[in-house]
């Protein structure tokens, strides 16, 4: 009886609080069409402080920040959309306006043709879609493995065992993308620079050398780290150590 009202209580939460989070969302989006974007930006973050996380909460922050001129915070809520929806053209498309914005211009090194075609491939989808995938594939092969087995005729026999194969290969492969992407994401540290400027220093300390500096809404890469500096990476190959508070990391 008690596991049974926790469960009800639980419920009973839950409803209230998607309740309180999509009042908050229509509410930003009055604010926002008001041109009160501080206001919008209050609900929506009231939102993710619910714990409750969207692509359309974060692709909305990111406009409502663009509409302000801050960059920093606009080019990070998108990339945050993009991690949710990787495949999303309007949060592309977006970000590319937010982008235009930044003071750094890095040209990244060329990629090697392996490069180019595991990024085409393994990296045109998330590990959520390729296990997705994996699924569906393995579905539609044992579908098409009974087809073959209860089948009457030999031709179709030989289309559906055919099929089977195919599909089973495309399975393994899928799997395959679905496990490495996963690694991808598990070991990549992404941040945006949020700094108006920051010194990228020779060593994890603040008299190490200045090597350059970069301006807010940058995205690198962190590569290493020490207390409370970290090694960062362009993806023009340049690296070196930041302070963490000039970042925030994705």
């Amino acid at each position: 009886m008690k596991k049974l009202l926790l469960i009800l209580l639980l419920a009973m939460t839950a409803s209230v609080q998607a309740q309180d989070a999509d009042a908050l969302f229509e509410s930003g989006k009055e604010h926002y069409k008001a041109d009160a974007f501080q206001e919008a930006i209050a609900d929506w973050k009231a939102i993710l402080d619910k714990g409750q996380h969207s692509k359309a909460v974060y692709f909305n922050l990111g406009n409502a920040y663009y509409k302000l001129g801050e960059v920093a915070p606009s080019i990070y809520y998108y990339e945050k959309a993009l991690q949710l929806d990787p495949t999303d053209n309007e949060v592309k498309n977006n970000l590319v306006f937010a982008q235009n914005l930044r003071i750094d211009v890095i040209e990244p090194l060329p990629k090697t043709v392996f490069t180019r075609v595991y990024d085409n491939t393994i990296g045109s989808l998330d590990s959520n879609l390729w296990a997705w995938l994996s699924v569906g594939l393995l579905m539609a092969g044992v579908l098409s493995f009974l087809g073959y087995h209860f089948s009457a005729t030999t031709v179709r026999k030989r289309i559906l065992f055919v099929g089977s194969l195919v599909l089973f290969g495309l399975v393994l492969f899928s799997f395959t993308a679905a496990y490495l992407s996963a690694a991808d994401e598990k070991n990549e540290r992404s941040a945006i620079v949020f700094s108006d400027t920051m010194d990228v220093r020779e060593a994890p300390k603040n008299s190490g050398t200045v090597a350059f500096q970069l301006h807010a809404g940058t995205k690198l890469e962190i590569i290493d780290q020490d207390g409370d500096w970290l090694r960062i990476k362009l993806s023009n190959g340049k690296d070196g150590w930041v302070s963490a508070s000039a970042l925030k990391e994705l």
